[in-house]
């Protein structure tokens, strides 16, 4: 394990070093000035069309599509999950505060980044003999690169969403709910990684249908019932959160400032942490979410654009900001934390959703622990969900429709085995393999930025009329 870690850890100083911060931030900027700043400008008209449409029993979803609104859900579903409770706090130890805001400039780039993947994702879907819309990166990196190279890189990019969100990804996802619940009830993670496993696989066989329906229901509700207890903190600790919003501006730019110097937290590792989980979080750049955006039934692929960059928003700017906000006002960083002489001398229990529910548990007693365990079941299985239907795509589109079954499979395996390992490790993996799959999928959506704003501009001038 250790061998493994000290490659998984060298791929990722080099990927997230500099080289990714670059280019999904770069790429964010890049479509801000071409959109003219359209997570901006176009946020009311987004707000009003994503939750003007809000229901729990829409249409049923089938072969050619999803309703809007479920397909936003089942992004969400991907999109709110362990990064929102678990990667937040390893944020907050590994980068400081300070992560917690190139998570905020990460993301306001990102709402411009995800509304290209959108807007591309409709443009090129793609329908096959038997009527089954789909689409995904993999067709519109071979709209920007013809022949060979298209191919290829398309196969790349399935190859590490596979792995990154289908395998290692929801790895991610059933250690969070197994610590949460160890934790919580003291729990085997193995026998709630098995009880996840079993669930997952009823909604895996029901195909797009269940998973948008499943993900249609949760999402609202889940959501609803962790904001609600997140405010309840935020009034008790009132007097703390002007702090807390000083430590998040302050350590940005000076992380010694407010953890001092035990921990080595500098600039570059606020930068970094901040902004690759801010990318699992919100999953802006990925390529994962125009998977479910695709298939959504919209009149013009701009409709869709506008509800993907409501994800990322409320994603990071709502979820993330809450969970931050309770963990800093809760003081346990300055007591258990930042006044330790070295990292490793963190407990393991603290390392991820446990320091969330520590918080928690600073202003709701034991209830706060159970909570967390709860908010994560719900969370991270609905990501699990979601993103084994991203998987499923690539999986579709490398072997054919009849793969699908043992990657299904596979899955649920992977599901059981993340339940019981180390977190450090899990967390690195991850981190890895949504590097790998960031490039190609950028790649495509640079080269076609010039559709993107032609359709863009097309939009603009329907709603003048």
């Amino acid at each position: 394990m250790e061998f493994i870690s000290g490659i998984v850890d060298a791929i990722n100083g080099f990927f997230w070093g500099s080289a990714l911060i670059v280019l999904l931030c770069g790429t964010g900027l890049y479509f801000t000035v071409r959109l003219k700043f359209v997570q901006v400008r176009q946020f009311g008209a987004a707000f009003k069309r994503t939750f003007g449409s809000i229901s729990f029993s829409g249409e049923k979803a089938g072969a050619e599509g999803m309703t809007s609104f479920q397909a936003l859900a089942t992004a969400l579903a991907a999109q709110v999950g362990t990064g929102n409770l678990a990667g937040a706090a390893t944020a907050l130890i590994a980068g400081g505060p300070g992560a917690i805001f190139w998570m905020w400039v990460s993301a306001f780039f990102g709402m411009a980044t995800i509304f290209a993947e959108a807007v591309l994702a409709q443009k090129y879907k793609f329908t096959d003999p038997n009527g089954v819309v789909t689409g995904g990166p993999v067709f519109y990196i071979q709209a920007a690169f013809k022949g060979a190279l298209g191919k290829f890189l398309a196969i790349l990019f399935a190859i590490f969403i596979i792995f990154a969100l289908g395998f290692m990804g929801n790895m991610v996802q059933s250690n969070s709910i197994g610590a949460a619940f160890s934790n919580a009830f003291g729990i085997s993670p193995l026998i709630v990684g098995i009880a996840c496993a079993v669930l997952a696989a009823f909604i895996f066989i029901g195909g797009v249908g269940r998973i948008a329906s499943f993900t249609e229901k949760v999402v609202p509700i889940m959501a609803a019932f962790y904001i609600l207890g997140a405010l309840i903190i935020l009034i008790m600790n009132i007097k703390n959160v002007p702090l807390a919003f000083s430590q998040i501006f302050v350590a940005a730019f000076n992380p010694q400032a407010v953890v001092g110097g035990g921990l080595g937290i500098s600039i570059q590792a606020a930068l970094r942490f901040g902004v690759s989980r801010g990318l699992f979080s919100n999953e802006a750049g990925m390529g994962s979410t125009p998977h479910a955006h695709a298939i959504a039934k919209v009149n013009h692929p701009c409709e869709q654009g506008q509800v993907a960059m409501m994800g990322v928003f409320f994603d990071t700017f709502v979820v993330v900001t809450l969970t931050a906000l309770v963990i800093l006002t809760s003081g346990i960083l300055d007591n258990q934390i930042y006044n330790l002489s070295s990292a490793s001398l963190i407990p393991e229990a603290l390392k991820g959703v446990g320091l969330s529910q520590s918080a928690f548990e600073n202003s709701f007693g034991y209830f706060g622990i159970v909570f967390i365990a709860i908010c994560m079941l719900f969370f991270a299985f609905s990501t699990i969900v979601g993103w084994y239907f991203f998987g499923e795509a690539n999986v579709k589109f490398l072997f054919g429709n009849k793969a699908t079954k043992l990657y299904a499979l596979i899955v649920v395996i992977v599901i059981v085995l993340g339940a019981t390992m180390k977190v450090d490790l899990v967390w690195s993996m991850a981190d890895c393999f949504n590097g790998l799959m960031v490039i190609p999928n950028l790649l495509g959506v640079l080269a076609l930025g010039g559709v993107v704003v032609k359709l863009s501009k097309e939009f603009d001038n329907m709603n003048k009329k």
